[in-house]
């Protein structure tokens, strides 16, 4: 049994328009979840509502969603309070909020998500990490506002995407990851650690003409020494980028970005390649 029929897209479409109706111009970002938690679902749910929200030492995970203690009603989010990010918070507290309106009745002990369940946007992941990440993305960063931010047909540097990131409140990887869902051009994210891919997601675009890494239930696809994040990565190439030959990613010539992440011990390569 579920808690509704809505899908994650649904839900955050409607708390969109609760939101548009009721803020505007600089109130409007970023998205204040910890309020609009606690207002929409003593409102919605008065008998089963998020009552507590507060960030506590969680060593081995981001986030979770808690059952109140028994004799009180309702639920908590806990968020690590020891992340530096709080584009990281704001968007562990949405993704757990999703947890709530979507997966509590069929999980009643709660959900614990560890760092790897706010970065995995990719379904075959597990399906309700994947449903959580699919709700924080659609409230956070609405998509109508992200295309006048950055047009769809847009060659992106990571100067761009950090302002949505900053005006989302939301990490850049999260910003990136939006991104790469609505983008018109091919383009490729692709996530490494230790000279390997762990996973990667192309755009449409990008899908449609082949440009893609198969990457579940296959042995590891080495990256490239010749590529950024194959090679020294310094603080100038990391953000320009640098143009690639043929082979070195793909059978074509691209551009590729890096965003290293010490908090997840891996790199980000944004690879854009040219329009047919």
């Amino acid at each position: 049994m579920t808690v509704s029929s809505l899908t994650p897209q649904k839900w955050a479409f409607q708390l969109t328009h609760i939101l548009n109706a009721y803020s505007s111009g600089d109130n409007r970002f970023p998205v204040d979840v910890k309020t609009i938690a606690k207002d929409f679902s003593h409102h919605k749910y008065p008998d089963d509502p998020v009552t507590m929200i507060k960030g506590a030492d969680l060593p081995k995970f981001d986030g979770g969603l808690f059952k109140a203690p028994s004799g009180k009603k309702g639920w908590g989010i806990i968020y690590n309070n020891t992340m530096e990010s709080l584009g990281r918070i704001n968007y562990t507290l949405a993704h757990e909020f999703g947890h709530y309106l979507l997966h509590r009745v069929e999980y009643p002990d709660g959900i614990q998500c560890g760092e790897q369940d706010m970065v995995r946007w990719d379904s075959a992941y597990g399906q309700i990490e994947h449903q959580a990440n699919v709700f924080a993305s659609n409230l956070l960063m609405p998509l109508d506002d992200y295309r006048q931010q950055i047009p769809a047909n847009a060659k992106v540097d990571l100067d761009m995407v950090g302002n949505c990131a900053d005006r989302y409140g939301v990490s850049l990887i999260a910003a990136t990851l939006r991104w790469i869902e609505y983008t018109e051009r091919r383009a490729v994210i692709v996530v490494s650690r230790d000279g390997y891919i762990l996973w990667a997601r192309s755009s449409k675009a990008a899908f449609r003409t082949g440009i893609y890494f198969k990457t579940n239930n296959r042995p590891p696809i080495g990256v490239s020494k010749d590529s950024l994040a194959g090679g020294i990565v310094t603080s100038e190439n990391q953000r320009q980028g640098i143009s690639l030959p043929a082979n070195v990613w793909f059978e074509e010539c691209c551009d590729e970005m890096v965003i290293f992440s010490e908090l997840y011990d891996f790199t980000i390569s944004v690879i854009q390649l040219e329009e047919l």
